[in-house]
Formats: structure tokens, C-alpha cells, sequence
């Protein structure tokens, strides 16, 4: 199923408590959201990252691919707008990133690069059971890195897209990536990716390899 280019992919932090308590951030009482515009997309197979801006964590995530406009909605509306789900890779810079948490300063320069959201396909509602947990993970070079399971989401992801739309429409095509469990870690050149998404008996996988941006 086509959708058009998205407007924004809106990010959902610290929604694991593992991943929260690894970072030693706090946890949130409410979602923890921030940005990243259409140019941070790319593609699996393609894993690129930044050869001079110190170390590129990955975080997979569950993205949630919108359908249409949602704006101060509730819950049940918000889950009906959904069209597809998959997986994507948030890319961090993370001494960046920690650089700008000690200033006081936002994370763009640290999350929202080009290539920084990597997306493998959707996967459209006929495709998937209706309700049930969901199940993410990342490999990493054969061996497992992160796996989480929605249910274990702080925050809901009908929750979430009800949060989000009391303070910006959600357009058609917009992404929503839901926070990453724990195990997040560095990516070197040429490792080699798959990732993973599961419901239930039905499950999908991905694979991708990491080079360094020239």
C-alpha cells in the first residue's frame, strides 16, 4: 500500500523502562516527543552513518504509519487512522547527543541527521491480526542486540497518537516511531543488520548492512 511522502516522523523517548533506566534518564509522565523531518529517511538495505560525529547508536523501534488527519483525538479514533505498521532504526549520535542534554539544548543536531531514520516496508492491516502485542528485534551481526514487546510500552501506541494529536495535526503518511527497548549500542562499518517484527504466529524480517557516510 502506497502512502504519500510523510510531513514529519514524530519520535516517542524513554518509552521502555529498561531502555529509560540504561541511559539513567528519568521516566516520563507524559510522552517524551520530538522530530525528525522527511530528509532523516532511508531505506533498508541501507544503513548509513556519520564517519566523524563520534558513536551512532541504533534503536529499533515499532513505526506506526498514518492514514489520516488526526487532530485532538481520542484514543479509539486515533487507532483507526492506523494503516500499516513496521520497524525503522533511530540513529544516534550519542556523545552528541549527550553534549547537548548537559547544554540544555535540543537533540536535532544528534537525531534528526539525513539517514537517521531508517525504514524497512510497511506491513498493511490485511496483512496482521487484529489487536495483539507486537514484537521487535534487532541482530546484529547474527547476534541479538534489542527485542521489546508493545505491551510493554509505558505508553500505548493508541495512547500516543491521542497525546500527539492534542498538539499537532498528524497528517496521512506520517510515521510515528514508538520508543526502543533496551540494548542499544554502537554501529560499526559493515555490520550486518536484520531486523525483526512479530505478531503473534505471523512474523517478518528485514535485513540491512552499515556503511559510512562518505
Amino acid at each position: 500500500m502506497s502512502l504519500p511522502n510523510p510531513s514529519k516522523i514524530v519520535c516517542v523517548g524513554r518509552n521502555y523502562v529498561a531502555h529509560a533506566e540504561e541511559l539513567n534518564n528519568p521516566l516520563p509522565t507524559r510522552p517524551l516527543l520530538f522530530m525528525k523531518p522527511p530528509s532523516a529517511i532511508s531505506y533498508l538495505p541501507d544503513v548509513v552513518i556519520p564517519s566523524d560525529q563520534g558513536e551512532c547508536q541504533h534503536e529499533i523501534e515499532l513505526a506506526v504509519y498514518i492514514g489520516q488527519p488526526l487532530r485532538k483525538a481520542t484514543a479509539e479514533q486515533a487507532q483507526q487512522a492506523i494503516v500499516g505498521y513496521g520497524v525503522a532504526l533511530d540513529l544516534t549520535l550519542r556523545q552528541v547527543q549527550s553534549e547537548l542534554k548537559a547544554a540544555g539544548q535540543p537533540w536535532e543536531r544528534a537525531k534528526a541527521f539525513d539517514g537517521s531514520c531508517v525504514l524497512g516496508p510497511m506491513v498493511s492491516l490485511n496483512e496482521l491480526e487484529n489487536g495483539g502485542d507486537f514484537t521487535i528485534q534487532l541482530d546484529v551481526n547474527g547476534q541479538q542486540r534489542q527485542q521489546g514487546h508493545s505491551r510493554d510500552m509505558i505508553f500505548a501506541v493508541s495512547d500516543l497518537l491521542a497525546d500527539i494529536s492534542q498538539q499537532f495535526t498528524l497528517q496521512p503518511g506520517d510515521i510515528v516511531l514508538t520508543g526502543t527497548p533496551a540494548g542499544v549500542a554502537s554501529l560499526a562499518l559493515n555490520d550486518q543488520l536484520t531486523l525483526h517484527l512479530s505478531q503473534g504466529e505471523k512474523h517478518w524480517q528485514w535485513h540491512g548492512a552499515v556503511s559510512c557516510e562518505a
